[in-house]
């Protein structure tokens, strides 16, 4: 009774140890997957800012992009680098997950077997007994030998699952041998990863700082184009303002005349700030902001070199920066696209440049800076659908769209909405 005791508490022991194994094993391979997911986004990412870096490095009056697109390829690169860090932890802790079921494995077989060989052992001992015609034959009557055929039958049939547990665990320590050894492939080329990143990181690093160096040295010069454009941003920022309220007020004001029953998000009937809106349009509104933090980029291949806000510039901190929205580098012709499905609020041209403006119920994007438009005013455009290009800047020869996001009169951060 104790030997069985023994037995039993050993068998139980194996399915815990399993059953857990299994359990972190599945946990571990989601947060594997999550890893493996965000490295590829910052790889995708690290390969569009590349191609633009590679342009403005062509370009010498284009100092300040080439800068701002360093900045920003070297904060992907440092990303990318602790997201391969972060890889390389998780192999390390599913490797030794793996080695651990796969021990567990081992004593399991070594289990069974033992356990096969005892009953092997004993039959070939009660061989007579065990002989299939003369066990049966052995019964007094029939009732009896009804019982011989049923307790045969259950032995042999439990023999013969004994081996295929044992041919399965076989099979199961040799598939966790094999993924050991892909795992530890996997770590090798996220190592050697690793390295190229860390190489290419400190290349940046360098030139980053000669380039600084170089930029500081005319850095009047610098403040004074910077603040010139700034001033033609704030002429530019109140024409879209003035274009922005004009069409919350004909649109209010034609609602009010067909008495539709619309009413601000807020459930106010009359405002002079706030777009009425239908039902469909509040529909619209909702989707919109249920997409926050979820919408595609304006341009596929871009590279963030400004952000929202004010702020001191990065490279002229003499130079105060009030940014409506965001500024991004694009290769030459780069293709613009609506961030959502909505209308064409409006089609502007400022100093040889257009603007689109499209709204989204009470949420309106802005889409600077375009050398052509597929679109016009009224046109119904949907999420990803083409709108125009990229214009060329004249000053420094490079190619930059300035994107804003609006709720009715109010300026939001176009980061926190797009897809991270």
């Amino acid at each position: 009774m104790k030997t069985s005791g023994k037995k039993i508490t050993l068998i139980l022991l194996l399915i815990t140890l399993l059953i857990g194994a299994v359990t972190i094993d599945a946990g571990a391979q989601k947060k594997s997957d999550q890893l493996k997911q965000n490295k590829q986004k910052l790889e995708k990412e690290i390969s569009n800012t590349q191609a633009i870096l590679n342009q403005t490095r062509k370009n010498k009056s284009a100092s300040l992009q080439q800068l701002a697109v360093l900045r920003r390829q070297i904060t992907n690169r440092e990303q990318f680098i602790l997201a391969l860090n972060n890889e390389i932890s998780a192999l390390e802790e599913e490797m030794a997950l793996n080695i651990k079921l796969s021990k567990s494995l081992d004593r399991k077989l070594t289990y069974m077997k033992s356990d096969y060989a005892t009953v092997v052992y004993k039959a070939y001992k009660n061989r007579r007994q065990t002989n299939k015609i003369v066990f049966l034959l052995s019964a007094e009557n029939f009732g009896q030998m009804f019982r011989c055929y049923k307790y045969y039958t259950s032995f042999a049939d439990n023999v013969k699952s004994q081996v295929e547990q044992i041919q399965e665990a076989q099979r199961e320590i040799q598939e966790k041998e094999l993924e050991i050894q892909a795992i530890k492939s996997e770590k090798a080329a996220a190592l050697a990863g690793h390295e190229q990143q860390l190489t290419a990181l400190e290349k940046e690093k360098k030139e980053k700082d000669k380039l600084t160096d170089d930029l500081k040295k005319k850095e009047k010069q610098l403040a004074s184009e910077i603040r010139k454009k700034q001033q033609e941003q704030q002429r530019l920022d109140k024409a879209i303002k003035k274009a922005i309220e004009d069409e919350i007020k004909a649109a209010n004001s034609q609602k009010k005349k067909t008495n539709s029953g619309a009413t601000t998000s807020g459930g106010k009937t009359s405002s002079s700030t706030e777009l009425l809106l239908t039902k469909e349009e509040k529909a619209l509104s909702s989707n919109f902001a249920s997409n926050q933090g979820k919408l595609p980029w304006p341009v596929a291949k871009c590279a963030k070199i400004r952000d929202f806000g004010t702020y001191a510039h990065p490279d002229v901190p003499s130079v105060t920066m009030q940014n409506n929205g965001i500024d991004l580098a694009t290769e030459a012709g780069a293709t613009v696209r609506a961030v959502f499905q909505g209308e064409v609020s409006s089609v502007l041209e400022y100093v040889g440049t257009k603007i689109v403006i499209i709204k989204h119920g009470e949420y309106m994007t802005v889409y600077q800076n375009l050398g052509t438009v597929s679109v016009k005013k009224g046109d119904k455009v949907t999420t990803k659908q083409a709108i125009g290009t990229v214009a060329r800047n004249t000053s420094s020869n490079t190619y930059e769209l300035h994107f804003e996001l609006w709720k009715n009169t109010s300026h939001l951060n176009p980061s926190n909405w797009l897809a991270r």
